[in-house]
């Protein structure tokens, strides 16, 4: 595994950790605009929060490892140690790296030539929590460990270490001194964490000992316990902290399902949580009700609809034919099926009152909002098949409304809807620039020059058998993993319109046009928002029988008058041999509105995530799926189980089109370069893509990314990072659609905690208001 490989492994499962209330200063400070969406974390000085007191935090899991570097960390490991281990250099609100005071009095080049030399001045009151003094050891071992020349450290993310010389101490213990053997512009992504020696000093510490505790740390927060049985891991104050003092006394990271979060907010679990879509609106939902806003009369304890009946929540649906029926059942005759839906109805009862008492304690929760450090974009896999031709790819993402789709997801939500400009930065980071137009906006008739320049035709002649497709020639269908059935969110082969027509939407209908496989395609220039169709197994099926039994009716023509003598038995002559058939004439499918080359139709493979949380994915896939239908494009959308989605799909490279998301990162030339390699041929003919899941790339890409690597002005670096992403945009490989949303449930007082953005927590801060003096106190 190459170097630059493994951090951006580590990216993909880890959050950037950043400290909020920070500020560069420079001469790019103006660079990259303002974020697109500000912290959200109710700020509160010091002196007014609390001092004590108990935060219990939700995480996804409790980690496999403490290790960041390792290929199992995870979110909840960087969280961690976040907390309790060094960062020289965090992200401001903009995600900007700035150097640490906690950590640092000063780091910055010294000597570029014949060597980078880089001098960090450490802050002499940074101590281990066992009284060491933090210093050049703790740098040594950690280089040593991380620069791949020994492949008995287990390491995941180590770009940068390998291209240092040296490290030796400066002229005090408080100066560590770098030489770097090739310069490197991101110098400061080293060292953040920073372990103690004892971690990093031997393969045996590193690979097991930091797994599961780290004995000694250094920040404003310890590791206490980790208990696998309640699914906590509890961090304590430091007392040997030297900066300013954690207001909490515990923060207690819990570990939750994300859909069952806002039960545990209801119950007291939990004061901190990210949640999603569904969880904003019970939140939202709970507040109106709280104001009277959503109840038939004031003060309701719940929403409540016509003639009494709950608003939302899981009576909401229940008709009142289908309530009188159940009443019936229940006290009808038949024993058996009236202890049965008296057993339903119970349930049913006990569920209701649940989920009413749940709002009741959501009411005073907070749902704090900005945009995640990530961005959602359209994956096209330019491998094989008809993305291979860059043509095709260009014409699909010129047929994007990419502002309607950033506006689909984020409206709803009050948070700011501008699509991402950029595949390397975000709003507000230095190296972002939006560069989208070196491929183009939406345009609907240059979309159709490159398809027909690429010999994509409507009304094409199609010679491949009824439900064959456009892309790899054997390429494997549904591995059969996805779980389907009630419950699980996926019914296998998602076809856009039969899904509609099953929920009430029907086939000629206004709303349900076109709803399942062998409808006849409607013209390119149908309303958008109709629902598009999408090849099922057997796309024209309908369409040919149609087409063979008209042909039928008219090769042999009968005369009505013979055929009703025939069938009476007159007229009939014996001698006379029946006449030879008339030739059948070949059938003749088109593609109709729909392209088609070379005698198949243009249908893409589109590959959804199907677990929850992902509503909102699968809605811009469907809107994606309107968009390519007018076009011309079909696409087959497929939901598959959220653990396969990435592994036997997307860095399988079983599909055409996906959507998935990228973390921002502040070290782009790092970071970025494996995600937009150019794919290499292995030995055994494979591609090595190292994290390029479309497989499309250019020299030229590389090219850019190793200067902008390597080149020491800063300015100039992230220039040759932006003609980089230019280039990305030309080859037109993925299409970065939108910020991700962050919603953050809060209890009341919680405060400089809550919806971080680019930025993330500075954990000693966090804590609960202070309660407003009584009026005519004496202070």
């Amino acid at each position: 595994m190459s170097q630059r490989r493994r951090r951006s492994l580590a990216l993909l499962t880890s959050g950037v950790l950043a400290l909020p209330l920070l500020t560069g200063c420079g001469a790019g400070d103006d660079e990259g605009g303002p974020a697109a969406a500000g912290q959200d974390i109710a700020t509160t000085k010091r002196d007014k929060v609390a001092d004590g007191g108990v935060l219990r935090w939700a995480v996804d899991a409790l980690p496999d490892t403490l290790n960041v570097f390792q290929a199992d960390a995870d979110a909840t490991t960087n969280r961690i140690a976040g907390a309790v281990l060094p960062h020289l250099f965090v992200l401001d609100a903009k995600g900007r790296p700035v150097a640490n005071p906690d950590y640092l009095e000063k780091a910055e080049v010294i000597e570029r030539e014949p060597k980078q030399v880089v001098l960090y001045k450490l802050n002499q009151q940074a101590v281990w929590s066992d009284g060491r003094e933090i210093g050049a050891p703790d740098f040594v071992a950690q280089w040593r460990a991380l620069n791949g020349k020994d492949s008995a450290y287990w390491t995941a993310r180590n770009a940068g270490y390998e291209r240092i010389e040296k490290i030796e101490k400066g002229k005090t213990d408080l100066e560590v001194r770098i030489t770097f053997g090739k310069p490197y512009a991101d110098w400061r992504s080293l060292f953040s964490p920073l372990y103690p020696k004892q971690v990093t000093g031997t393969p045996d510490a590193f690979n097991e000992g930091a797994r599961g505790a780290l004995k000694v740390t250094a920040g404003p927060f310890g590791l206490g316990a980790i208990d696998k049985k309640t699914g906590t891991a509890a961090l304590t104050r430091n007392p040997r902290w030297w900066g300013q003092q954690a207001k909490l006394d515990t923060l207690v990271l819990t570990a939750v399902p994300r859909a069952e979060r806002p039960a545990a907010l209801a119950a007291g679990k939990l004061d901190l949580a990210e949640i999603d879509r569904s969880g904003a609106d019970r939140i939202a939902l709970a507040r109106r009700d709280a104001s009277g806003k959503g109840t038939s009369g004031k003060g309701g304890a719940a929403g409540t609809g016509a003639g009494g009946a709950p608003a939302h929540g899981p009576g909401a649906a229940l008709t009142p034919a289908q309530a009188t029926l159940s009443w019936a059942t229940a006290y009808g005759t038949d024993e058996e099926k009236a202890a049965q839906e008296k057993e339903s109805r119970t349930k049913h009862t006990e569920s209701v009152k649940r989920y009413a008492d749940e709002q009741k304690a959501l009411r005073g929760f907070t749902v704090r909002k900005s945009l995640e450090p990530a961005y959602t974009q359209l994956a096209m896999n330019g491998a094989s098949g008809p993305l291979a031709d860059e043509r095709v790819r260009r014409a699909v993402a010129r047929a994007l409304d990419r502002q309607a789709l950033a506006e689909l997801v984020l409206k709803p939500l009050g948070l700011p809807a501008k699509p991402v400009g950029s595949h390397v930065a975000l709003a507000g980071q230095q190296a972002y620039a939006d560069n989208s137009g070196a491929l183009g906006g939406q345009d609907a008739k240059a979309a159709q020059a490159l398809l027909a320049d690429a010999g994509w035709r409507r009304g094409g002649r199609l010679s491949e058998p009824a439900g064959a497709k456009a892309g790899p020639e054997n390429a494997p269908q549904d591995d059969g993993k996805t779980p389907a059935g009630p419950g699980t969110g996926n019914d296998g082969l998602y076809i856009v319109g039969q899904d509609d027509e099953a929920n009430g939407d029907h086939p000629g209908t206004a709303d349900g046009e076109a709803a399942g496989a062998g409808t006849a395609v409607s013209p390119a220039g149908d309303d958008g928002d109709r629902v598009s169709p999408v090849l099922a197994p057997a796309p024209f099926g309908a369409q040919q029988q149609a087409s063979l039994l008209a042909q039928a009716a008219r090769v042999r023509p009968v005369d009505d008058a013979k055929r009703s003598a025939a069938r009476d038995g007159d007229g009939a002559d014996p001698a006379e041999g029946s006449p030879a058939p008339a030739p059948a004439k070949p059938v003749t499918r088109t593609s109709g509105n729909m392209l088609a080359k070379d005698g198949k139709a243009l249908t893409l493979r589109f590959v959804l995530p199907a677990g929850p949380g992902s509503e909102s994915l699968r809605a811009v896939g469907e809107r994606i799926s309107r968009m390519l239908r007018k076009l011309g494009v079909n696409t087959e959308t497929t939901k598959v189980a959220d653990d396969s989605f990435f592994k036997d799909h997307i860095a399988s490279g079983q599909y055409d089109l996906a959507l998935y998301s990228w973390p921002a990162t502040a070290f782009p030339a790092t970071d970025a370069r494996p995600i937009f390699a150019k794919p290499e041929p292995a030995a055994d003919g494979s591609l090595l893509v190292e994290q390029n899941y479309t497989r499309v790339g250019t020299d030229h890409i590389d090219q850019l990314f190793d200067q902008a690597v390597g080149e020491l002005d800063e300015a100039q670096s992230r220039e040759l990072v932006r003609k980089a992403d230019a280039r990305i945009w030309a080859a037109a490989g993925s299409i970065p659609l939108f910020q991700r949303p962050e919603l953050v449930a809060v209890k009341p007082g919680l405060v400089n905690a809550g919806a971080f953005g680019l930025g993330a927590p500075r954990y000693q801060d966090i804590g609960w208001k202070k309660a407003p003096a009584a009026k005519g106190k004496k202070k």
